[in-house]
């Protein structure tokens, strides 16, 4: 007849094995599982859309260029003083979207107060503003203009009159010299 501590050391004995199974059985599943798991992941063509080197040196000031970041336009002006001054002396108690970003001040980067950078969608249905091109219809404000229903941007990109709900969108960009920045 078997002793109790017989009893002991075989229910160790069947613990301990039950537990390594269940941990190699995990470790299986893991790697069977990690190839599809890793494939979900940008492929290195996306990676390098993450983010766009712009150069600025050739912009003169009154000039807007565009360049795609994403797949979006993303306008790049380098305002004058005197759409600077425009921009920082509206009352922005009364633009349509007063958010946290509407202060002039909040939509440019220190220091380089010229050099306005936005996403050049429009917030109301996704159209492409016009005001880029020297010829472009830039509405009411002197900044942007989406002709399909009408919304007039200023020249810091908020919305001022029309149906679009909110402000030009500023992507995240940062200056890495005087003359170049990144956007992403």
């Amino acid at each position: 007849m078997a002793s109790h501590a017989d009893h002991a050391d075989e229910a160790n004995r069947r613990d301990f094995l039950v537990i390594a199974g269940n941990a190699f059985a995990a470790v299986g599943a893991a790697s069977l599982l990690w190839p599809f798991i890793q494939q979900m992941n940008p492929d290195s063509s996306a990676k390098a859309l993450a983010s766009t080197d712009v150069d600025l040196s050739h912009v003169k000031e009154g000039q807007a260029i565009t360049v795609m970041w994403r797949g979006k336009p993303v306008f790049i002006r380098n305002r004058t003083k005197k759409e600077i001054e425009e921009a920082r002396s509206v009352d922005l108690a009364k633009l349509p979207d007063d958010g946290p970003e509407a202060a002039d001040e909040k939509r440019v980067k220190p220091g380089h107060d010229n050099w306005l950078i936005l996403i050049g969608i429009c917030t109301h249905l996704g159209c492409i503003p016009k005001g880029q091109s020297m010829g472009d219809a830039k509405g009411d404000y002197d900044g942007w203009f989406c002709p399909c229903h009408g919304s007039h941007y200023d020249t810091s990109g908020r919305i001022r009159k029309g149906p679009a709900p909110h402000n030009l969108a500023v992507p995240p960009y940062e200056f890495v010299s005087d003359t170049k920045i990144k956007i992403g």
